[in-house]
């Protein structure tokens, strides 16, 4: 999480969409033609779709909104982007909106379920098919998109044993009551126990308005009273960031290394810095979730969607990757990195794939 999906308030989105809170920006083709060979209303064209995001700021929804909208361009959909506010009422009036626009799905990334359901359901009700992302909503009809959770996490785990062995000393950086991290707390703590050599020696976090920066605090604080510690275990990128900060300032980049969950360019790039403790991270490509949540709501639409969840796959990106490969940010990371994007998640044939770029 980049302030990002992986919190429910997930990160987010540096939408291009309008600077007045209610106006949607229509930034798909508006007279778009059919597809040839596609089932219906796909034959024809005329599909509308909207993006609802609910937080502003940081890079990962501005990725994941391009991914949307080079899905929907691909497959000849007028997309309708609302700018993420913060504010349930807001949120609450943009998905009246969309209603009012005509649109013939939602997607929903971020946002307080209690506090929209109702609205949801005008939606559904309306016939309109609803994706989400970091929602949690009572619906049944809706779909969701969600990360394998705990195969994030056993993909950094298994690289933390590769690279340390079967006993290592760590530190693990978490804060529960936010569902992915708990989805993830629930891995750690089995691997604890089929791992009884590896040696929990410390616990904190936070989730504030600078996360990498107080957890840098609390890690500088760990390494006083822990200096054994040898591995920190960062199940969101603003963890393993502030844990960066702290090994950096303390002098400790050949004595610790540092395992997270999620990706962005500045994650890449600090993965990258010489002697950097950060090693390792599983990730979901944002454009390629924006994209897929795109090809659920076209499938859910054509009746070729069969079930409800949607679980996209991580991918481990290590250290030894990204140099190697001169991969420098989130944009080359898809494209050197094919199952990064997604691209065989949640699709079918006639549906085409979007430009990485």
């Amino acid at each position: 999480m980049n302030r990002r999906s992986l919190l429910s308030f997930s990160a987010a989105a540096l939408l291009l969409g309008s600077a007045l809170a209610g106006t949607a920006l229509s930034t798909g083709p508006a007279e778009a033609a059919g597809i040839a060979g596609a089932p219906a209303p796909f034959d024809k064209g005329g599909v509308k779709l909207a993006l609802i995001v609910y937080l502003s700021g940081g890079d990962y929804y501005q990725n994941y909104e391009a991914g949307v909208k080079r899905q929907a361009d691909a497959l000849g959909i007028e997309l309708r982007s609302f700018q993420g506010r913060q504010k349930p009422d807001e949120q609450r009036e943009q998905i009246r909106q969309a209603i009012n626009l005509g649109v013939d799905g939602i997607i929903l990334a971020g946002g307080k379920g209690e506090a929209i359901s109702d609205v949801v359901q005008e939606a559904l009700d309306a016939g309109i098919k609803i994706a989400v992302q970091n929602v949690d909503l009572p619906q049944k009809d809706i779909i969701t998109i969600d990360q394998d959770e705990s195969k994030q996490l056993d993909l950094v785990l298994g690289q933390a044993v590769a690279e340390n062995g079967e006993a290592f000393k760590a530190g693990y950086i978490y804060v529960e009551g936010f569902p992915a991290l708990d989805k993830r707390d629930k891995v750690w703590q089995a691997f604890k126990a089929s791992h009884p050599k590896v040696e929990q020696l410390a616990q904190w976090g936070a989730v504030d308005d600078t996360p990498a920066q107080t957890v840098a605090n609390q890690t500088a604080a760990v390494f006083r009273a822990h200096p054994e510690i040898n591995v920190i275990l960062a199940p969101w990128d603003e963890f393993g960031r502030g844990a960066k900060i702290a090994v950096d300032e303390n002098g400790l980049n050949g004595q610790v290394k540092i395992y997270s969950i999620d990706v962005s360019t500045s994650d890449i790039q600090a993965i990258r810095e010489p002697n950097s403790a950060w090693v390792a991270t599983a990730a979901i490509s944002a454009s390629g979730t924006g994209a897929a949540a795109v090809r659920a709501v076209a499938l859910s639409l054509t009746g070729e969607l069969k079930e409800t969840t949607v679980l996209l796959p991580p991918t481990l990106i290590t250290q030894k990757f990204l140099i190697d490969n001169d991969v420098k940010n989130e944009e080359e990371l898809n494209a050197k990195l094919p199952e990064f994007r997604l691209e065989s998640s949640v699709t079918a044939d006639w549906i085409k794939a979007p430009p990485t770029n």
